[in-house]
C-alpha cells in the first residue's frame, strides 16, 4: 500500500515514514492481494488440499483503525497519542485513511475466501483505546463496511471479531454484523452471552496463563467456560495468544479435553 515498515524481533511492526497528513494519506494506494501477497493465497490453496474438510482452515485481516494506529504511531504505542491526536484534530484525514484501509480488507477478505479460507477473523486489537463514542465514529462504521461488503459476494463466509479489552464494547461490536465475536477473558462467559445476545456465536474466553495451570485446573477451567457458553454457537478458544514459554503438553491437553466434550 506504499506504507514501507519492517517486523522487528522484540518490537513489532516498525513504520519507517509514519503517515500525519493529508499528503501523506493520498499517497497510500489500495491494497491488491493477487499482486501483493499472492503467496497468502498459494498457502491457503495448499493448506486447505493438506487438510482435507479434517479441519477448518482460517483467515485473518487487520482492522481498519489497528492498522491506521501502526502507520500512524510509527508502530506499537502505549498512549495513542499520535492517532488521538489526528483523530481530534484532524478527522478527515483519519477518515480518508480508515475508508482505504476498508476497501482494502474487504477485497483481502474475499481474496482469501476465493483461496481456501473457510473463515476469517478480523482483527481490531486497538479500537478498545477508543472511547465508546468515537468507536462509533471510527472503527464501527468500517468494520460494518468490510461484513457488508463481504456478504456480497460471500453470503455463507463466517466472519469473526476480535478486540482485546472489549468488555466496554461488547454490544457495539455485534452492530457490525459478524458472525462471531471473541472474547477476552477479562469478560464473564456467561455475561459476556446475554449481552451480545443469542442470535451471534461467541469465541474464546479462557485466560492463556491457565495453560501454566495443572491439568486438572485447565480442564476444570474448560469445563466452566463451556457450561457458561451454553449450548451452540460457542467455539471454544483462549481469550488471547499462546504466551512465550506455555509448556507444550498443556497445550496438547487443552486440545484433547476440548476436542471429547460432548453436549
Amino acid at each position: 500500500m506504499n506504507i514501507p515498515f519492517d517486523i522487528v524481533k522484540g518490537k513489532g511492526p516498525i513504520i519507517f515514514d509514519p503517515l500525519r497528513t493529508a499528503e501523506d494519506v493520498d499517497q497510500v494506494r489500495e491494497f491488491v492481494p493477487e499482486d501483493s501477497v499472492p503467496y497468502v493465497g498459494e498457502a491457503l490453496t495448499i493448506l486447505r488440499k493438506e487438510v482435507d474438510n479434517e479441519a477448518a482452515v482460517l483467515g485473518f485481516v487487520g482492522a481498519p483503525f489497528t492498522l491506521a494506529s501502526y502507520v500512524v504511531e510509527g508502530g506499537s504505542s502505549k498512549h495513542f497519542t499520535k492517532i488521538k491526536r489526528l483523530a481530534f484534530s484532524q478527522p478527515k484525514v483519519l477518515h480518508a485513511l480508515l475508508q482505504k484501509f476498508a476497501s482494502s480488507m474487504a477485497k483481502y477478505v474475499q481474496y482469501q475466501a476465493d483461496n481456501g479460507a473457510q473463515a476469517v477473523q478480523i482483527f481490531d486489537s486497538w479500537a478498545t483505546e477508543l472511547s465508546p463514542v468515537d468507536f462509533e465514529e471510527f472503527s464501527l462504521p468500517y468494520l460494518k463496511q468490510i461484513v457488508d461488503t463481504v456478504k456480497q459476494t460471500h453470503p455463507n463466509l463466517p466472519l469473526i471479531l476480535y478486540a482485546s479489552g472489549s468488555g466496554g464494547l461488547l454490544e457495539r461490536l455485534a452492530l457490525t454484523g459478524v458472525d462471531v465475536v471473541s472474547l477476552d477473558w477479562t469478560v464473564d462467559m456467561a455475561e459476556g452471552r446475554k449481552r451480545l445476545g443469542s442470535n451471534i456465536a461467541v469465541q474464546g474466553n479462557i485466560d492463556p496463563g491457565v495453560l501454566f495451570g495443572s491439568k486438572e485446573f485447565i480442564t476444570d477451567r474448560i469445563n466452566d467456560t463451556v457450561k457458561k457458553a451454553g449450548r451452540g454457537k460457542h467455539i471454544l478458544n483462549l481469550g488471547h495468544g499462546i504466551v512465550v514459554g506455555t509448556p507444550e503438553e498443556n497445550v496438547a491437553h487443552f486440545f484433547e479435553v476440548a476436542k471429547n466434550l460432548r453436549y
